[in-house]
Formats: structure tokens, sequence, C-alpha cells
């Protein structure tokens, strides 16, 4: 999920309440309302373009000569993140395209000995490379979590390449040497899942038991949605992919720095550790996730172009999933400015 440590430390003690509760067998609270199931159940037939390293696995929907939006699902998510959202845009006359990630659902490596290498700019190049195979010159991006971070960094890389942005979460960027700096032990809790992936036992345990774990993660950071086991489960599929435990393991050591990237994408990570203001109109999303940074003040400097922050309360971290009219909203919203 998202690391945005570099701007406050309120959010993660808000999961880190929320983990414990989750997991406590002693709850005796009220029984939880009845599970709300999506409003469309899928995408349709996805398609697959070879990109870059990549053959990707995507869904289409809208006019072929609409203004493109694409919209990136993060960890432990997937495309249907955004099953809700997609309709609503399309209503707009917009063309939407939602992407698998490397290590998710369709999207595969084209060689088995390329690197299953997760750092931030190498999802950004895979994005950018799809929109080169798709002859997508400029698109409006929408996304959350590791999407959010990989929205961030093409807006901030390639400007050129995005409309304007609307991110769940601010300016997500990940800054390898503030990502060294202790936090305060609530907040560290939060984050447990970092630091069992640092380990083998952790590498074990994740992929034996991927279900079980990526649905105590949409719990605990989505505590108020209550998800059917259908919803869980069309999701978790995207899991079974050959490289995800791979990339997920190497993402998350990568930002510790206990992993080492590839020397290709050095310039890039050099120019992103600078921490370069995003020069597109933008919108940022923050929810009940960010707790008391939900007020976006520790980001707004980053965004120097036409801006707008919205906070929506009672929502958790899969804010697309969660607030799907609110989502597409501030994309129909953002396209506007």
């Amino acid at each position: 999920m998202i690391n945005r440590r570099q701007f406050s430390t309120g959010s993660a003690a808000v999961l880190a309440t929320a983990a414990i509760a989750g997991c406590s067998s002693s709850d005796t609270g009220p029984a939880a309302p009845a599970p709300v199931p999506s409003k469309n159940n899928s995408f349709g037939p996805l398609k697959q373009v070879q990109a870059g390293v990549l053959n990707i696995g995507y869904a289409e929907a809208g006019p072929a000569d609409g203004p493109v939006v694409i919209l990136l699902h993060g960890w432990p998510y997937d495309i249907h993140a955004f099953v809700d959202v997609a309709p609503a845009l399309v209503a707009k006359g917009f063309r939407v395209i939602v992407p698998y990630l490397r290590g998710y659902g369709t999207t595969t490596f084209l060689k088995g000995d390329t690197v299953r290498n997760a750092q931030q700019t190498t999802f950004a190049s895979d994005i950018i490379a799809m929109m080169d195979a798709l002859k997508i010159d400029k698109a409006i991006f929408g996304a959350f979590d590791w999407g959010a971070r990989t929205a961030c960094v093409i807006a901030a890389l390639w400007p050129q390449r995005c409309k304007a942005l609307v991110s769940d979460g601010g300016y997500l960027i990940t800054n390898l040497k503030a990502n060294l700096q202790p936090l305060p032990p609530a907040t560290e809790l939060g984050w447990w899942y970092q630091y069992y992936f640092t380990t083998e036992r952790g590498v074990m345990g994740y992929t034996k038991n991927k279900r079980e774990f990526n649905r105590l993660i949409w719990q605990t950071a989505s505590p108020k949605w209550r998800f059917d086991d259908a919803t869980y489960e069309r999701s978790a599929t995207a899991f079974d992919n050959p490289d995800h435990v791979a990339i997920v393991i190497h993402n998350y050591r990568w930002r510790l720095s206990l992993a080492p990237g590839e020397p290709a994408y050095d310039a890039l990570e050099q120019k992103l550790a600078e921490a370069p203001a995003i020069t597109v109109p933008t919108i940022t999303i923050a929810s009940d996730f960010e707790g008391a940074a939900a007020d976006g003040m520790a980001y707004r400097n980053k965004f120097t172009a036409k801006y707008e922050h919205r906070v929506l309360n009672g929502i958790g971290h899969n804010v697309p999933q969660e607030a799907p009219e609110e989502f597409a909203k501030a994309i129909i919203d953002v396209d506007r400015f």
C-alpha cells in the first residue's frame, strides 16, 4: 500500500489502530452492516498489448475518439477497483483504459529472464510504453495507492503525457533517503507488512496465504467498507499472476533500500529524489485513511498548476471502490480545469 511518511505520520497510526481492532477476538461492538455489492460485475473481455518488457492486460470502455482516462490500481487491489468508476466516465464520453500493473492479472513479462523489478519508475515506464503502443499522446490519470505513485511519477517526469491528475493520497513519490528515517512506534506498527516482507518467512507466508493476507489488508485499510465475498474474490484472482509475489516483495524491499533497482532507471530516480513539483492540473483526494494528514497541507506546495483538495469522510483507503461517484466526479471536474 502507500508510503507517504516523508510528509506525515498520522495515517499510519490510524491504520495501526484499525489493524489492532480488526484482528481482535474480543470485539463486542455492534454487528457490521450487510455487505454492499458492486453495481457492476465486470468490464467484459479484456485486451492485451505488448508494451516495453510486458504484455499488458487492460480493460477498455467508451468511444475510441473520446478523451482518454487511464485508471491505475495499487496493492493489494486490481482493475476492479474502478469497475463502478469507468461507466460513469464512459457516460460522459471518455475513453477509459484500466491496465493491470506488472505482477497482476493478465499482465505478463515477455521474457523469463527479465528482472522482476518493482521500483517506482518501472511502473511509470510501463504505462508510458503502453500509451505509446496504443498511440495515446496524452491522458488524464486517476489513481490510488501504487497507482497514485505511478501517476505522480508520470506527471512529474513526463508532464507532456499527462493532461490532468486525480491522486488519492496526494504527492506519493517515494524518497528513499527519507524512508531510511525511523518513525514513531505507532506509525511503524501500521506498516508491519513491509517489515514482514523483508524476511524469507514473509516471502513464504505471502506466497502461501495471499488471499487471506490481502483480505486482511482490505479490512484494516477500509474498516467501514462492507464488501462481500464475491467482490473480494473477483479481485483476488489477479494475485495468481506468476510474478505477483516477486513484484510485491521487491517493491517494499526497494522502498526500504534493501533491494537494488536497475541502473537503467538511475537517472529517472535521481530526478525524483529532488522532489519535483507536479505542474499539471490536479485534484488530490484524502479519506479517513489519512488520519491527521487528511487536510493535504503537507503536500499542497508540490502542485503548481490549478489545484483542488477534497476530503471524503467515512471512506477508507480504496476510494474508487468505496466512493466511485466521488472519484469519477473528480476526474470529470479536473478535465475542466
